[in-house]
């Protein structure tokens, strides 16, 4: 495990471990600025394997997470790479996954609640809503109250 705390303050589940750590990024983001500089880059493709093969998403629910048509995603994987507005939606996805299994303490609960639908979220699963940043926002929010033991 990397010792990367950017964007991730779980000590037991790092964004840039879900994102395939050095072997797929190149080098690990240290700060906010360093992940900008990745975003802008395009993140390997190696990333979204990775992301699958820990969380057990499908190829398909990946894709509806981060809002990439699977045909898109398809060719991004031939190309190597994700581009800008696609490496920061695989980002996002990236941050809920470990800052879910901080909440919960185990990446296979978390991966279960975020398919179950919470009627906090107006009755739809939280990976639903994690293609857009407000959606996002308000599965983060959900989680700190589950965190802080507040009905979710």
């Amino acid at each position: 495990m990397s010792p990367a705390v950017a964007l991730s303050a779980t000590p037991s589940l790092a964004v840039d471990d879900l994102l395939g750590g050095q072997r797929v990024l190149a080098a690990i983001p240290r700060s906010a600025l360093d992940w900008v500089a990745v975003i802008r880059r395009g993140i390997p493709t190696g990333a979204v394997d990775a992301l699958t093969r820990l969380t057990h998403l499908s190829q398909a629910e990946l894709a509806n997470a981060v809002g990439i048509p699977e045909r898109t995603l398809a060719r991004r994987k031939r190309e190597g790479r994700l581009n800008s507005e696609e490496s920061s939606r695989l980002l996002r996805l990236a941050r809920v996954v470990a800052r879910g299994e901080e909440v919960f303490a185990n990446l296979d609960a978390n991966i279960a609640w975020l398919k179950s639908i919470n009627a906090s979220l107006g009755g739809v699963t939280p990976l639903s809503l994690l293609d857009t940043d407000i959606g996002a926002e308000g599965v983060m929010d959900t989680l700190g109250r589950i965190e802080h033991g507040v009905f979710a």
